[in-house]
């Protein structure tokens, strides 16, 4: 059977091997598997209801069909209703579950949504806070039982069965060019825009994607990354199409405890859980004394120097080989024991972090792409000799790239959006005839390996006129253990300077070693003692640097950010704007 549409993965399934566990999440605290004979019948009940209920596919236009949104967390039933609204007809809207209430009032209004979902009652009460805003929103349903509120199985239980019957003769029209989705991004800048994906733009990456994966069938994959993101839905088909399970994390705080459970074989991140992960081993391992102690800082100098496709002679193998049954066997386990590769992207990720965990045989594939892109432009294979550090990695199959007079990478294939929904005039704004402009900086590395520079938008000039790229420094800056997040500020300005927020638990642990006392967390960053270190720890990282790019001066702030403190994208990359808006006086006692 050939796919040409995203659902075509459930009928896929059922023919080449149906497993018991298609998808899976935590119940009451229990693991709930769903086989896919039990996805099938609920996303056909599902569409059923839905059509009973007066949800179409219109004339098939864009704008002629119904839109139905979603604001939930990873859940069996956040892609069921996916695969159910895609047999119709029907078009999702994911939304972000951590919008503020005003841009969800633009998204809903502007896609003309006549149903939303919702996961809970916090999010059901932040839609019914709207809904007389909004004439086109008919219903609500909850994912869990919601006191006042309808439940997702009324849907189902709407289903008839000559509505079931219904399905097969509308999804039967419904072509591998056809618009399946509406990804409303926010992006660092104004109003969200309505990315248009089709299946083709999708699929098509789906496709280009399963070569680049670990190969077999019958894995399993964590997902915790947001669904509405189109990194990890792609993903998600990607592991339908290839029989792999996935099982859905309850929450990020549970993942440690979600790892040891499932014991995946993959999963995808961003670099700040990357990060996260990171700190934690690397705090587990300043806690341990003497020869273990020892070991284990042998262990991780030895994955400091480790290079890919690379034979380091055989004393070099040989102690890896030590390192990798003492220390990082401990390092496996806490992911599960069973990881077979992990895949980040969303941001650029430090090239350290990947050397590392790549030697500690927990290979990090990196790729890169854009909502606009379906996402994936280029990424690093399983197979090693498709990887390269400091990349992200070769262009997939079937996506081209052009590298621009001023270096911004331009990027056309079958994974191209179809436009901005009812904008094209921001359309052409981004295409150049069949090119997309990524807004992103870049070289092709031994004409093979993508390698990312910069944000044409993040690039600033001095008051000199020199250009500066802020990314490459702020990650090289957070190679240290006592950097948890950092800003390079100097647009306009005679010099670099920077906003620093230190890791906390580490700062704390080098005061008591160094007779720092502080009253609290201001004391503690306003020491003369804690200042000078920074300022030599900034030092040590300069010399990384030309003369022009610099940290002449820096403030600490005592505060993570975070998406919740509006700092940080969903996607944990920061918003820089909101961060100069927010710490404008900070910047100014570095610039007086």
């Amino acid at each position: 059977m050939e796919q040409k549409r995203l659902f075509d993965c459930v009928q896929h399934h059922l023919e080449n091997g149906p497993v018991p566990d298609m998808l899976a999440a935590k119940e009451n605290g229990k693991w709930r598997a769903y086989s896919t004979q039990e996805v099938k019948d609920t996303i056909d009940k599902l569409g059923a209801g839905l059509l009973n209920m007066g949800i179409s596919c219109g004339d098939m236009s864009a704008e002629g069909r119904d839109k139905i949104a979603v604001l939930s967390k990873n859940r069996p039933e956040w892609l069921m209703l996916d695969l159910a609204l895609q047999q119709i007809g029907a078009i999702l809207t994911p939304v972000y579950p951590t919008i503020n209430v005003n841009e969800l009032e633009f998204v809903l209004n502007d896609a003309q949504v006549k149903m939303v979902f919702v996961n809970d009652e916090d999010l059901f009460l932040k839609v019914l806070s709207i809904k007389d805003k909004i004439p086109s929103l008919k219903e609500v349903f909850t994912f869990e039982h919601v006191p006042n509120a309808r439940h997702w199985k009324e849907v189902m239980a709407a289903a008839t069965p000559a509505a079931i019957e219904s399905i097969a003769t509308i999804s039967a029209k419904i072509r591998y060019e056809d618009l399946v989705t509406i990804i409303y991004t926010s992006g660092t800048t104004g109003k969200p825009k309505g990315v248009m994906l089709s299946h083709k733009n999708i699929l098509s990456n789906v496709m280009a994607g399963i070569p680049c994966f670990p190969p077999g069938k019958g894995m399993k994959a964590l997902s915790f990354l947001p669904l509405n993101h189109i990194f990890e839905r792609m993903v998600s088909y990607l592991y339908l199409f290839k029989g792999t399970s996935v099982y859905y994390a309850e929450s990020l705080d549970t993942i440690g405890e979600n790892l040891k459970e499932v014991q995946p074989d993959l999963f995808t991140t961003v670099p700040r859980l990357l990060e996260k992960v990171y700190d934690k081993i690397m705090l587990k391992g300043n806690e341990l004394t003497g020869i273990k102690k020892k070991l284990f800082f042998w262990a991780h100098s030895l994955a400091e120097r480790f290079e890919i496709n690379t034979n380091q002679g055989a004393w070099y193998n040989m102690q890896l080989g030590i390192a990798n049954k003492l220390i990082f066997s401990k390092w496996r386990e806490g992911l599960g024991n069973n990881i077979k590769c992990i895949v980040t992207g969303g941001a650029a990720c430090q090239v350290r972090l990947i050397r590392i965990f790549t030697a500690a045989g927990i290979p990090i594939m990196e790729g890169y792409g854009l909502t606009e892109t379906s996402p994936v432009i280029s990424v690093n294979r399983y197979n090693e000799d498709g990887r390269k550090f400091g990349t992200v990695g070769p262009l997939i199959n079937g996506v081209e790239v052009r590298i621009a007079e001023d270096g911004e990478i331009l990027c056309k294939g079958d994974n191209v959006m179809m436009g901005y929904y009812k904008r094209p005039d921001l359309t052409d704004e981004v295409m150049e005839g069949d090119w997309f402009k990524t807004g992103d900086i870049g070289m092709l590395a031994d004409g093979t390996f993508l390698k990312i520079t910069d944000r044409k938008k993040e690039l600033f000039k001095t008051s000199g006129g020199k250009y500066v790229a802020p990314l490459p420094i702020e990650n090289k800056l957070k190679e240290s253990m006592y950097i948890e997040q950092v800003m390079v500020v100097g647009s306009e300005k005679k010099f670099v300077g920077a906003l620093i927020v230190p890791s906390l638990p580490n700062l704390k642990d080098w005061a008591r070693h160094n007779g720092v006392q502080a009253a609290n967390t201001n004391a503690l960053l306003q020491n003369e003692k804690v200042i000078e270190f920074f300022k030599d720890l900034v030092e040590s990282f300069n010399k990384y640097f030309n003369h022009v790019e610099q940290i002449k001066k820096f403030e600490l702030l005592p505060d993570e950010w975070s998406v919740e403190t509006g700092e940080m994208t969903p996607k944990l990359s920061i918003k820089r704007k909101v961060v100069m808006e927010k710490y404008k006086e900070a910047i100014e006692r570095i610039y007086n």
